[in-house]
């Protein structure tokens, strides 16, 4: 496909004109500095010249700003703006939500894909190296070496809204799974937390993960073999050696700064790298800046999650540490002997985007309910202005991305399958038709449950699942959040899609609408007010 490139008179005029005027200006100074001269004959400027010509150069870019501003007014039926439907004198003077939603998708939601597929591949080719230098290092632990040491797997897995298509705005921030090599000699006996009645509603997703014996290991000899493993990464729970979400965390985020200290050197050409440890609340970020002699066509600075993983089987994996969807934080105390370093959270990522393939394999051509998850979380980004940053952050949290990919996945395995009044025609009524299910959900009309765990999950749809994830109980999402904060989100959701059309009446002006194509429903056919 050839691309055309035309000379753009609002750059090149100002341009040309100011690049005269500096030319003037330095011939003046350099005459002024230049010592004594002699007198030009009959008084003649020698600077007259270029002057005249600045000024010329002036009026032409004024005729034709002049010219460009009367075709606008007078011809509407110019190629540039009168091909467009959006330009007839009513859509112009009143545009329609569909219209408005597709403008401000193009110009402040929608992700390049040329830029989002180089940020992808850069984090890839970063986080490969530094997964396999620390694999080379092995482990400098608690325990140095040999059968009982912690190691990377040697792989990553990315996951999160960048490589499920639905990523808004800028590809600044990405999630990595980097799965860990367990010893020989330990295997792990996962339970799920969601049928735990005394537990605290924000602590039913998570899970515990016992030390057992591998089969054809003899019980007394291996508690002696495995002792050194269990000091150093595990906590007694009831009785029995869990595997500590904490304890792997920390042990995770030293030897990422070793293995870091080892590649940096090698990246300095392409890229400044830095790692933030995370803490034992937060996975390790690691920082991605370009380098000044980095001259790419996308030179973003990037944000890294890696998540140290335990895989579980059937692309599940156990991740450290369990996310924190309560407000108020984790507790500090547990009850039935239940302790916080001990929990893990679970991520199925590989299975939500085998659901989403499963939904997109049956969807009609054009399908836009990927755009209506984008704008969504554009919704909520709006919805979050003019909140102080407690409440802003609370707003966040309820309206977490995970959140509004669920609901999107809730409704539409409640339909079967993506049918035709999801193609971009009926762009608002999706919208709107996820804005009222989510805050339904809010108001506790519906439950939220997770799209993966339990027997009501999408598991015919996923394939094959662990046994602890099929016999989980499911688990309600929105559980750990109080009534009050609920309806406050409930409200502000329905208070920011009323003003919706408000907040978007910017991006409905010709400057915007020029460059907005028109959804593909009605390229051909027209508006739907246009039909008879």
């Amino acid at each position: 496909m050839s691309v055309h490139y035309t000379l753009n008179l609002r750059v090149f005029w100002p341009l040309v004109t100011g690049l005269c005027t500096a030319l003037v200006c330095l011939y003046h100074v350099l005459r002024g500095s230049g010592g004594a001269r002699a007198e030009p004959p009959d008084g003649a400027d020698g600077g007259f010249p270029l002057l005249k010509v600045a000024v010329l150069l002036l009026l032409g870019y004024i005729l034709l700003r002049c010219r460009h501003a009367v075709r606008q007014r007078f011809l509407p039926g110019s190629p540039r703006l009168g091909s467009h439907p959006t330009f007839s004198p009513r859509h112009f003077r009143e545009p329609s939500l569909g219209i408005l939603l597709e403008s401000y998708y193009e110009h402040e939601v929608r992700l390049s894909p040329h830029v989002l597929g180089h940020s992808k591949a850069h984090v890839s080719r970063i986080v490969g190296e530094l997964v396999r230098a620390g694999r080379a290092r092995g482990s400098p632990g608690p325990i140095p070496g040999g059968a009982l040491a912690l190691a990377f797997r040697g792989d990553f897995i990315q996951v999160g809204s960048a490589y499920e298509q639905h990523k808004i705005r800028r590809p600044d921030g990405f999630d990595v799974l980097v799965p860990l090599r367990l010893p020989p000699l330990v295997a792990l006996e996962p339970r799920s937390l969601g049928a735990e009645p005394a537990l605290a509603p924000a602590f039913r997703g998570c899970f515990v993960c016992a030390l057992k014996a591998p089969p054809g290991a003899s019980g007394s000899h291996w508690l002696r073999d495995c002792k050194p493993f269990a000091d150093g990464f595990c906590v007694d729970v009831l009785g029995r050696r869990h595997l500590s979400a904490a304890l792997v965390l920390r042990w995770f985020q030293a030897h990422l700064q070793r293995s870091l200290a080892t590649v940096r050197y090698s990246l300095e050409g392409r890229c400044r790298v830095s790692l933030t440890p995370g803490g034992l609340e937060q996975a390790p970020t690691l920082h991605i800046l370009p380098c000044r002699t980095d001259y790419g066509c996308c030179r973003l600075s990037m944000a890294v999650r890696l998540i140290p993983a335990v895989h579980l089987g059937d692309g599940v994996f156990l991740v450290a540490p369990p996310p924190s969807p309560s407000p108020v934080g984790p507790l500090s105390e547990l009850p039935g002997g239940l302790r916080t370093d001990a929990l893990w959270g679970v991520n199925t990522a590989r299975q939500e985007q085998k659901l989403l393939s499963w939904l997109q394999e049956r969807a009609p051509p054009g399908a836009c309910y990927l755009k209506c998850l984008q704008l969504l979380k554009a919704l909520r980004d709006l919805g979050a202005r003019g909140l102080d940053p407690t409440a802003a952050t609370q707003w966040g949290r309820i309206l977490s991305s995970y959140m509004l990919k669920t609901v999107l996945l809730a409704v539409l395995l409640r339909e079967g399958a993506p049918a035709s009044g999801w193609d971009e025609a009926h762009l608002g009524e999706r919208l709107e038709e996820l804005v009222q299910f989510l805050r339904d959900c809010l108001l506790r009309r519906h439950t939220l449950f997770h799209c993966v765990l339990g027997p009501g999950g999408a598991a015919a749809e996923v394939g094959p699942l662990p046994k602890v994830l099929r016999e989980a109980a499911p688990v309600d999402l929105l559980a750990a959040f109080d009534r009050h904060a609920r309806e406050l989100a409930a409200a502000r959701l329905l208070s920011t899609w009323r003003r919706l059309p408000q907040l978007l009446r910017g991006y409905g002006g010709p400057r915007y609408l020029a460059r907005c194509p028109p959804p593909r429903s009605q390229r051909t056919q027209g508006f739907p007010e246009d039909q008879p």
